[in-house]
């Protein structure tokens, strides 16, 4: 079964001045696909720009604070209004709430804050570009997860990760089978601004496994794919791997 090919498309990838959302949108834009870069600021991604763009693809930034709501709605007006048809979602962007040594004393301000950037904002994404996407019959959105269990240290983070992959199976559920797919992405534990210096796996580890469910190509989604699993594989390796052994979550239709 062949893989996606992604050449011309668009892909929007949140969170891409730093990080797995760098790795990701020079991965993307090696392979030809055109990229709106988003960060919180459109100096943040001005460097990420100029690289891609090196490249041959398309590529603009966009900006938005996912603390504030309004801000995304913002950012997808504004690519509405540049007429760009969003083939592919990349949900990278995600806040971490400080350790918590004292778990029972976590604030709430630790899950409205995790809600609404890890949660809330890609959800308002995913709602916004499926419809299109199941008008043009293709589309592919990857929701960057997290493994982290059994860390009531890290339950604000934890819990709105916990949320999304909710969110992403069940929406899964309603395009399973069809050329429109939405899967997670767990990148690991990695030595990002986010993951910290102690991690165990380089950021580039996470690669080709976390951007696997934008070439799988056999329309199954809900899946979760442990971009460790995929490690030290090329990308043809690695799509061949999530379809032979990754299966949907979902009951097998009579």
């Amino acid at each position: 079964m062949a893989m996606t090919d992604v050449r011309d498309k668009w892909a929007l990838i949140t969170g891409a001045s730093r990080g797995i959302g760098y790795l990701t949108a020079k991965f993307l834009a090696e392979k030809e696909c055109n990229l709106i870069l988003h960060g919180r600021t459109l100096e943040a991604t001005a460097g990420v720009l100029k690289e891609v763009t090196a490249l041959g693809v398309d590529a603009y930034c966009v900006a938005a604070d996912f603390e504030d709501l309004s801000q995304v709605e913002k950012m997808l007006a504004e690519i509405d209004a540049k007429g760009t048809h969003v083939d592919i979602v990349v949900n990278n962007a995600a806040f971490q709430s400080p350790y918590r040594h004292e778990y029972l004393k976590t604030p709430s301000s630790d899950f409205s804050l995790s809600f609404t950037v890890n949660t809330i904002a890609p959800a308002m994404i995913c709602y916004h570009f499926l419809p299109k996407m199941l008008v043009e019959g293709f589309g592919r959105i990857a929701n960057t997860t997290s493994g982290i269990t059994l860390d009531p240290q890290q339950a604000g983070y934890s819990a709105s990760k916990a949320a999304l992959d909710k969110i992403t199976i069940d929406i899964g559920s309603k395009v399973e089978g069809s050329d429109i797919m939405i899967n997670l992405a767990d990148p690991g534990w990695c030595r990002t601004d986010l993951g910290g210096p102690n991690a165990p796996n380089s950021p580039e580890s996470s690669l080709p496994g976390i951007v696997v469910g934008i070439f799988v190509n056999d329309k199954k989604s809900g899946r979760y794919f442990g971009a460790q699993d995929f490690a030290g594989k090329t990308l043809e390796e690695a799509v061949a791997y999530a379809q032979a052994e990754y299966e949907s979550p979902y009951p097998e239709q009579e």
